[in-house]
């Protein structure tokens, strides 16, 4: 029999009142969440619970076990909707959770204040709102006394989930370090949070900084880490941290070690039935396949993970998903296809305010397309300088060789075509300059096909059939074609 099992028990007791079942019924389900044992806690909420995004009838309990009950269904429905994939349920959360904390703080529980922020923040995190959850974090800290240690815990632990999320690692690394007292006097169940997080930050500044030396200390941190999430019964941390654990491998060359962790973290998974989850096992895998230079399996794997996070509207993982999918299309020969999707994975990283993620989408376009000249030079230097300035905060070394690298690419493009550069071929360095003076003829005559042809001292229908054979992609630049009007007037025979 489990704790929670016990805890429930208590629900047979005679003198327990009305109120005092249903605050049970939440304390076990928010124990259960904190574990990641999502179906658990619907079960502990039995008919309390209305559904995933679905707000409980408050009005039928006392305000505070209304209150309690809100604050795990909205903390319920964002981790299961997480989980699931379900659309616009974060948003959902979002709202039962702000009205749960305005419950709270009229009744002067500062403690569930701070816990319905937590779970704010988490929604804001998922939806890769960052900065958002920044704030929410920080201001979840401010009404937790001394003793609150567990609750101080798995904040510090969020925060810095969230600079990881930003490549900030020299801050995440801080926040664990100065946080590290209250972490060990902590349960097995947030030590193992603590080690996991500081296993992570550990591999991102080694391969940010090309510090090979913190890769011996990240497996460590790791192995800790699943270890206690073991002694707490955390099947799904456990989980977590071996899919962390086969990227950590991934990245040394060690992929039959890589795809074990997997093997078993995809067990794990498919047990608590758990697609989310799941989603980004298949996403870690297709990234070994890719290094293992098996682009047509990473492919395959890659396209079910694609789906989950598109079905689940988990916009932050889908960008880093489809930046992904572009390298493997353009390794496969599907150019058109990679240069659009990684495209769309800058603009949607951009749009998340995911800065990070959307430069890197940006040099990963200029990395796979820029020397084939399927983007013109404009495009290459555009898609740069949108890269720098998103770039611009990082503390990561490996975004700024790939800027230097890219930086070279741009300023040899914007040259023009050389003898001796890679991939040169005489056609292509003229195709390459007809195009270049097509769309400065078209922009300087307003899209006037007649004007630019004049401009480039070309007959009207040699240009149109230029533009429609040989540089398609510039017929957007014309203005519309207009009909023209036939006479009503017969000439006489």
């Amino acid at each position: 029999m489990t704790l929670a099992d016990e805890r429930l028990d208590e629900l047979d007791d005679p003198s327990l009142s009305e109120d005092g079942r249903i605050l049970l019924r939440c304390r076990v389900a928010a124990d259960l969440i904190y574990r990641g044992q999502y179906e658990g806690a619907r079960d502990a909420l039995g008919e309390l619970w209305p559904g995933v995004g679905l707000r409980p009838a408050l009005e039928k309990w006392p305000a505070a076990a209304g209150a309690e009950l809100l604050l795990q269904c909205a903390a319920l429905t964002g981790w299961l909707g997480s989980e699931r994939n379900v659309s616009g349920v974060q948003e959902r959360a979002k709202d039962m959770l702000s009205e749960a904390e305005e419950m709270f703080r009229a009744r002067g529980i500062s403690k569930k204040v701070s816990e319905a922020q937590y779970e704010l923040g988490m929604c804001y995190w998922r939806l890769g709102a960052h900065d958002e959850a920044r704030v929410v974090l920080r201001e979840a800290l401010k009404p937790l006394a001394d003793a609150d240690v567990e609750a101080k815990a798995k904040i510090h632990l969020r925060r810095t989930l969230v600079e990881i999320s930003e490549n900030r690692y020299h801050e995440a690394l801080a926040i664990l370090e100065e946080a590290a007292p209250v972490f060990e006097s902590n349960s097995d169940a947030v030590k193992g949070k603590w080690h996991g997080q500081k296993a992570l930050v550990m591999d991102m500044l080694a391969t940010a900084e090309g510090r090979p030396e913190l890769f011996d200390g990240a497996v460590i941190e790791y192995t800790a880490a699943i270890y206690h999430q073991e002694l707490a019964g955390h099947e799904r941390y456990c989980a977590r941290n071996m899919n962390n654990l086969a990227m950590l491998f991934c990245k040394l060359g060690r992929y039959e070690e890589a795809h074990g962790q997997l093997d078993r973290a995809g067990l794990i998974f498919t047990r608590l039935k758990d697609p989310g989850d799941l989603a980004q096992v298949d996403e870690t895998r297709a990234r070994v396949l890719s290094a293992e230079r098996k682009y047509t399996e990473a492919a395959r794997v890659l396209a079910g993970a694609v789906q989950a996070f598109e079905r689940g509207g988990e916009s932050a993982l889908l960008a880093d998903a489809l930046t992904l999918q572009g390298v493997v299309w353009a390794r496969r020969g599907a150019f058109d296809e990679s240069a659009a999707v990684l495209r769309r994975a800058a603009d949607m990283a951009e749009r998340l305010g995911a800065q990070s993620g959307a430069g890197r989408a940006l040099l990963t376009l200029i990395e796979e397309h820029g020397e084939r000249r399927a983007l013109s030079p404009e495009e290459v230097y555009d898609a740069y300088l949108r890269a720098d300035g998103l770039l611009a905060g990082t503390q990561d070394a490996e975004d700024v060789g790939r800027l230097r690298v890219c930086s070279r690419l741009v300023m040899s493009r914007m040259a023009g075509a050389r003898l001796h550069d890679k991939n040169f071929s005489f056609y292509g360095a003229v195709h390459e300059l007809e195009a270049r003076l097509i769309e400065q003829a078209l922009e300087e005559a307003g899209g006037s096909v007649v004007r630019a042809a004049r401009l480039l001292g070309l007959k009207h229908q040699t240009f149109t059939s230029m533009l429609q054979s040989r540089h398609q992609k510039l017929l957007p630049k014309r203005t519309p074609r207009e009909r023209r009007l036939r006479s009503i007037i017969k000439k006489d025979a």
